[in-house]
Parts: C-alpha cells; sequence; structure tokens
C-alpha cells in the first residue's frame, strides 16, 4: 500500500494469497491504526495509501519520525552500495505517512541542507553484513585483503567492531597469525566462506577502542611518521591539531605525539605552525630535520627580503 498506485482488492488478494474478505478486513484494521486508505467504489474502483496521517503510536513519536527521516537522508551518503537508493525509497514512503506539520518540518531540513557528491569508495552491503554477522557470533573472518598500494594477502582475523567514520568503513580486529590488533579497511575486504572458529573477545586494545581508532585513523594515511615531543601544556598542542591526533600528556609543560605527512617539507611546515618548541630523534629522522634547516633557512631569508 505504500507504492505510490492504485489496487484493486482482486489484486492484493493475488499478491497476499488471501481472500477478498480478507483484504476488506485488513483495510479496515489499517484505518483503526490511522493509516489514510482512500477506496473508490466500482469495477475500476480499488485502493490507495492517502496523506496526511498520524503516526500509529506503535510505531514514531514526532521526533522520532522526524530523526528518522533526517537518518534516512544522512544514510544515503553512507558509502554502502545500494544505500543511497534503498534510504531514499524508505524515506519516500516515511514522507507519505507523515502528517502535514511534520512533512513540512522535514522539508524546511532538507530544503537547507546541501550533500556533496560521495568521491570515496563504497562498500558492497553483503560484504557488511557477513562482517556484521561474524561479529555477532563470535566467529573468526577469514577474507582476502588489499592494502592501500594493492598488495593481496590472506587474513584469519577475529572481528571485534565495525567503525563508520570519514565516509569509509573500517574493520577493528585481533589478526591471528601477526597476535596483534589491526585496522582493516572493509571496502577491501573480500570475505571467504565459511568462517573459521567462534573465540572470546578480547578487551579492547589499550582499553579504549575510541582512542585505537582515533590513533590507527590518524598514522594510517601517513607515509612519514615521527614521535615529537612538545614543550608546551597538552592542552594548547591539541587545540592546533586535528582531532584525529593523538596528543599524551607528560607533565603540565610537555607532551607527546605520533604525527606524519606525505613528506618530511610538509611535516616541517606543520609542526611550525604549533607556536611551541619541539624535540624529536634527529639520528633518527635526519631527513626531517635537514628539512626543519631548509625551511628555517628560506624563512630567514624571506624576512631579510622583506
Amino acid at each position: 500500500m505504500q507504492q505510490p498506485r492504485d489496487w484493486t482488492g482482486a489484486q492484493l488478494a493475488e499478491r497476499l494469497g488471501v481472500s477478498d474478505r480478507t483484504i476488506r478486513n485488513d483495510v479496515e484494521r489499517l484505518r483503526s491504526l490511522d493509516y489514510p486508505i482512500e477506496a473508490t467504489p466500482g469495477v475500476m474502483g480499488g485502493y490507495r495509501m492517502g496523506f496526511g496521517a498520524s503516526l500509529p503510536p506503535l510505531l514514531l513519536e514526532d521526533d522520532e519520525a522526524i530523526a528518522t527521516a533526517v537518518s534516512l537522508r544522512v544514510a544515503a551518503g553512507a558509502g554502502v552500495a545500494g544505500m543511497a537508493e534503498s534510504s531514499l525509497r524508505a524515506l519516500a514512503k516515511l514522507e507519505r505517512m507523515l502528517p502535514s506539520r511534520l512533512r513540512d518540518r522535514v522539508s524546511v531540513v532538507h530544503g537547507a541542507t546541501l550533500s556533496l557528491p560521495r568521491s570515496g569508495p563504497v562498500i558492497d552491503s553483503e560484504v557488511l553484513t557477513t562482517i556484521a554477522a561474524a561479529i555477532r557470533a563470535g566467529e573468526t573472518l577469514r577474507f582476502d585483503y588489499r592494502s592501500f598500494d594493492g598488495t593481496p594477502s590472506r587474513r584469519d582475523a577475529e572481528p571485534h567492531r565495525l567503525v563508520h567514520t570519514r565516509g569509509r568503513w573500517y574493520l577493528v580486529a585481533w589478526d591471528t597469525s601477526r597476535k596483534d590488533w589491526r585496522m582493516f579497511r572493509a571496502d577491501r575486504i573480500t570475505p571467504r566462506i565459511p568462517n573459521g572458529p567462534r573465540f572470546s573477545v578480547r578487551e579492547a586494545p589499550g582499553g579504549d577502542l575510541v582512542e585505537y581508532v582515533e590513533r590507527s585513523l590518524g598514522a594510517a594515511v601517513w607515509r612519514y611518521r615521527v614521535e615529537v615531543v612538545v614543550h608546551a601544556p597538552a592542552e594548547h598542542v591539541s587545540a592546533r591539531l586535528p582531532d584525529w591526533v593523538v596528543v599524551e600528556p607528560v607533565d603540565s609543560t610537555t607532551c607527546r605525539m605520533f604525527v606524519g605527512s606525505d613528506n618530511p617539507e610538509m611535516l616541517a611546515l606543520w609542526l611550525g605552525m604549533l607556536d611551541a618548541d619541539f624535540t624529536f630523534d634527529r639520528a633518527a629522522h635526519p631527513e626531517l630535520a635537514a628539512r626543519l634547516l631548509h625551511v628555517a633557512d628560506r624563512f630567514h631569508r624571506l624576512a631579510e627580503l622583506g
């Protein structure tokens, strides 16, 4: 009935495998739940779902209806294959059931919202549900994996949680062959059936899964990494960095962080924006030291010319 079309009683009876009398009884029951079922008598008559119903009390309150409508719009960009079409279809069905006062409020939000086109990877919904099912069942996930440079490998891992952030899906899991926690891009996973043996759930890495995910995501995009000790309070440094960079306080005037960039020169420029002194292992990172000297010399010459 939520499809925007007319149905004859015979069509509904045939589709549902019931009698015409059952259809009539079901229509009356839907009406008793405040669904606006319109009926047209005659040979060419039938039933149609109307607009403007109050949501049945067994379903959603007003604020829940608005939250669901907005969430469906957001879910259309969740990066799951087919999710956009399914979310928009579900949203269309929901909006047909909204009373006018709620439909107008949802329309205002949608009209004032701009969704940027997705450019990131898309994950197959079957892969997502397979991973989720293995997490719920506590079964080892066997899969083929492609690294960022396309290198293939076979993995056995104890799946812990799926994480959706920055337009991507990630799997946090214990890699059984490497004996360590790992983050896997879900769109690079191809599950192998059947799953492996059941496992006992481990404690989250470091006891804090959110911190582990933030640290892993921050380091995942870097080609060049270094540990830096900054001679400033952690609050001062955190305020100048993206949220995903983990800053660890050493004492009230010093903190430590693991940072990186695509190349040492970019990192040198970035560190210069901290407005604080810092130290690092010069012997382990001579290229960063060289780039800092190069940047300092350039700025010194430009300041004298200016």
